[in-house]
């Protein structure tokens, strides 16, 4: 897959916005504070193409990226911290529990976590989410490049119970900021796009 070749297609802000066209569906969901823009920007190796904002939330529909004609990255809006109306929370999050209703359309899941510390309520829910699709997901545990070597296994350990991860899951030590991490995930795309 070129990842040279990507381009924006579509922002779906209601349901009957979904692309259903038979390509694989690489869903990215993250907090809105965990840097989701940024690792989809060094996954694809370009600066701003999933913008990036000084203020958490920038992403109010589900974006979908169209890489090599071959497959989408969609890019779902952060949930938590945003500092938007409490209406517009509910429409992201009833917009989300409409795309996650359609998990026939979910290739692999890309949920990203903030390396540094436990994952939060909302992470659980999420992580929940995905796991009731019975779709595969991958968790990648990003900003990796603000911890210690020493800290970062027992992190790891703690992120990996309080998701409560299978043994079969893949948890990433990622760095958007360093690229760490960066071809170990998209191995994992690949195995589904092949």
């Amino acid at each position: 897959m070129n990842l040279q070749k990507v381009e924006f297609v579509r922002s779906a802000a209601r349901p009957t916005d979904f692309l259903q066209d038979g390509l694989p569906q690489f869903a990215f969901a993250g907090k809105s504070n965990v840097g989701k823009s940024s690792v989809l920007n060094c996954v694809l190796q370009r600066k701003n193409f999933a913008r990036v904002g000084q203020k958490p939330g920038k992403t109010v529909h589900i974006n979908y990226f169209r890489v090599d004609e071959r497959a989408y990255f969609v890019d779902l809006p952060g949930y938590g911290y945003a500092q938007v109306s409490e209406a517009e929370k509910e429409r992201w999050g009833k917009l989300m529990e409409a795309y996650f209703t359609r998990a026939e359309d979910i290739t692999l899941g890309v949920m990203i976590v903030d390396a540094r510390h436990a994952p939060t309520k909302l992470d659980c829910v999420m992580a929940e989410l995905f796991q009731n699709t019975k779709r595969p997901f991958v968790v990648v545990a990003n900003k990796l490049d603000k911890l210690k070597k020493s800290e970062i296994e027992p992190n790891m350990d703690c992120i990996r119970r309080t998701l409560r991860l299978s043994d079969d899951t893949k948890l990433i030590p990622f760095s958007a900021e360093k690229g760490t991490g960066r071809s170990e995930l998209l191995s994992v795309i690949f195995a589904y796009t092949e």
